[in-house]
């Protein structure tokens, strides 16, 4: 119980962490009266009405046979460390209302069948800045195995759907649009926003935008080779590539 609640995970990773059956915890889990993770809050735990979600799971059956797109938006974090660090009310912002600190854009790229990830917190989400991802997120796919993106799916923002045609082209990939307002058919990656703010961007308390920024990398080296996923059988990512 006290990993569920210090945690916030389900029974395949504490079944895994214990070393006993995840159907196991997951009797133990309902005997207490314990919710499911999709009617908690990600951050706090309480329960919350649980959000849509699709009927229908899919995966793709081969690497690069279909990729997803998004951006999450992230406020910055001050010099010296934001409320989190000093409680509501406690922080140099919080007194000043004029300060602007801004924003983080975290782009990020998840292939359907292994789920590897690639983000990088950039400064916006412009055309330009989607495409010149994309071109790195490929590169890093390759570099991983992935040597073919085939398919690009993204929701219907202008950047995606007027700037990625040539990054498409060059990597002789489709590009596939979500029905507007039904971000569940981009799941996968939205998945890993929900997994990037509970495991990476508040996991901890950090005392400035650069720290958070440097230790995306390291999570994500850790998403992609040693993390646990429920969807892969309890193995990582990478243990559904082909060595490079």
């Amino acid at each position: 119980m006290a990993t569920r609640t210090d945690h916030r995970r389900g029974p395949d990773w504490i079944g895994a962490e214990l070393g006993v059956p995840a159907r196991t915890v997951s009797r133990v889990l309902a005997r207490r009266g314990q919710p499911r993770l999709c009617e908690l809050d990600p951050m706090t735990g309480e329960v919350i009405r649980s959000s849509k979600q699709t009927a229908t799971r899919y995966e793709r059956s081969r690497p690069g046979e279909l990729v997803h797109m998004d951006v999450k938006k992230l406020g910055r974090i001050p010099d010296g460390g934001g409320w989190r660090a000093h409680g509501r009310g406690g922080s140099r912002t919080s007194r000043d209302r004029a300060t602007r600190i801004g924003y983080d854009y975290v782009h990020s790229l998840v292939d359907d069948h292994s789920r590897l990830a690639y983000s990088e917190v950039l400064p916006d989400e412009k055309g330009a800045t989607c495409a010149a991802f994309l071109t790195r997120a490929a590169a890093y796919f390759a570099a991983h195995g992935i040597d073919r993106i085939e398919r690009v799916m993204t929701d219907n923002a202008w950047a995606y759907k007027y700037s990625l045609r040539g990054v498409c082209a060059s990597l002789g990939a489709r590009q596939k649009f979500i029905k507007a307002h039904c971000p569940w058919q981009n799941g996968k990656v939205e998945r890993l926003n929900r997994t990037l703010v509970t495991e990476w961007a508040y996991r901890q308390v950090f005392t400035s935008n650069t720290e958070r920024a440097a230790a995306l990398a390291p999570w994500l080296e850790h998403y992609n080779t040693r993390r646990r996923h429920s969807a892969l059988g309890g193995m990582p990512p990478i243990s559904r590539l082909t060595p490079t």
